[in-house]
């Protein structure tokens, strides 16, 4: 039995003229509408609202730097040893977006749908709390080693959300909850980190989880570029590459026969 032909919504093509969806790119969208406005739309398949363009921006500016982290330094690297090559060097980097770094979001958003999804909200809250203590496992969206006793970006997020009256305000409602059970449940106030509250406020503009992790891609993507034009200024891959080499000694194994 035949399969069914895929069909695609994203993009069609004529010798005079391409369509992202329905849009002429030409005469409807290229000096007419702004990359956010059209990135929305290309992914999620509806314009976006005024809102949700805000909150999008406020995002997208907040995932785009974190400094010479993991993704960063991998670039820097991968930039130094092939440099013909920039593309190569921004995926390097962008291997690094997950769930322990920058892509933390959609853990986080899978358990604000829990909580959400539940009959007590507070309960859930508690009980995912008692489930990550006990199990010594990270604390998705929670926790900086930087930031104490809170992380700035984040409670200048939620401030954001709060201040939207068009958003529901389930999913930064659920995050506070979540919160307020963390602490109590391991007795000290541990922060809602930049990504926990880019997971509630981008489930307050309908992204669904699965895609948030593509929002950082994006964002990062910009950041680590950034991280090449100040490489080809101020090069540090070799200095990187050699602080390591001499910071991690050789142990010879003495097991070997």
């Amino acid at each position: 039995m035949s399969q069914p032909t895929p069909t695609t919504e994203l993009c069609s093509h004529t010798l005079t003229g391409m369509n992202y969806r329905d849009k002429d790119l030409v005469n409807e969208l290229i000096g007419e509408r702004t990359f956010s406005d059209v990135m929305f739309t290309q992914i999620l398949g509806h314009r976006p609202r005024a809102v949700d363009l805000r909150i999008l921006d406020a995002v997208m500016i907040t995932l785009m730097e974190h400094g010479l982290t993991p993704s960063a330094i991998a670039t820097r690297l991968i930039y130094m040893s092939a440099p013909e090559s920039l593309q190569g060097a921004v995926s390097a980097g962008l291997l690094a977006v997950g769930s322990q770094f920058v892509g933390t979001m959609e853990n986080c958003a899978e358990l604000l749908e829990r909580i959400l999804a539940s009959e007590d909200m507070k309960q859930e809250a508690r009980n995912i709390a008692e489930s990550f203590k006990e199990t010594r496992a990270h604390l998705p969206g929670f926790g900086h080693h930087l930031h104490k006793p809170d992380d700035p970006r984040s409670i200048k997020l939620i401030a954001l959300a709060q201040n939207e009256s068009e958003l529901p305000q389930r999913h930064v409602n659920a995050l506070l909850v979540l919160n307020a059970a963390i602490d109590d449940v391991y007795g000290k106030h541990i922060t809602i980190n930049a990504t926990g509250a880019v997971a509630a406020l981008l489930g307050e503009i309908g992204v669904p989880s699965k895609l948030m992790r593509g929002f950082a891609v994006i964002s990062r993507a910009a950041g680590l570029v950034s991280h090449i034009a100040e490489e080809q200024r101020v090069p540090s891959g070799r200095f990187i590459w050699d602080n390591i080499d001499h910071a991690i000694p050789y142990v010879k194994n003495s097991t070997e026969g």
